[in-house]
């Protein structure tokens, strides 16, 4: 089997851009409307931080690590057989991934969860800019 040619440092950027996207995205951007879905007030948030936030930020930095990773065999395949390179092959890759990985598993979560659709939608929103970005990162620096 051929070795298939990956770049570490492009995985590791794309999983620190990230981190940063849901950081900014569930900060800033939207952080009061998903803590009002979720039904999580401050005080719970704080108690969340005491105990140990940082185990969990983690563990989310291994998700995307693994995401990351895995879209990068995405983008050698996508150079390899079809062709596509560039900005484009980035978007690509993101978006059918998203669209063919992330979107219909979280979906669970509004049909057999009763999670509203307004919060699968800012989910999944946050799910298809990383993977856009990450996707960009990744085919740029191949």
């Amino acid at each position: 089997m051929p070795e298939i040619p990956l770049n570490i440092p492009a995985i590791l950027a794309s999983t620190v851009a990230s981190m940063v996207i849901g950081f900014v995205w569930y900060g800033p951007l939207f952080g009061k409307q998903w803590m009002k879905m979720m039904k999580i007030d401050h005080a719970s948030m704080e108690k969340a931080k005491k105990e140990g936030m940082g185990k969990l930020y983690a563990l989310a930095a291994l998700g995307s690590l693994l995401m990351s990773f895995v879209l990068a065999h995405s983008l050698v395949f996508a150079s390899t057989y079809l062709d596509v390179y560039g900005v484009q092959a980035g978007l690509q890759a993101g978006f059918w991934n998203w669209l063919g990985f992330i979107a219909p598993v979280t979906l669970g979560g509004v049909l057999w969860e009763g999670k509203p659709w307004k919060l699968w939608i800012l989910n999944n929103g946050h799910y298809l800019v990383s993977m856009l970005i990450m996707g960009v990162i990744l085919a740029v620096w191949i």
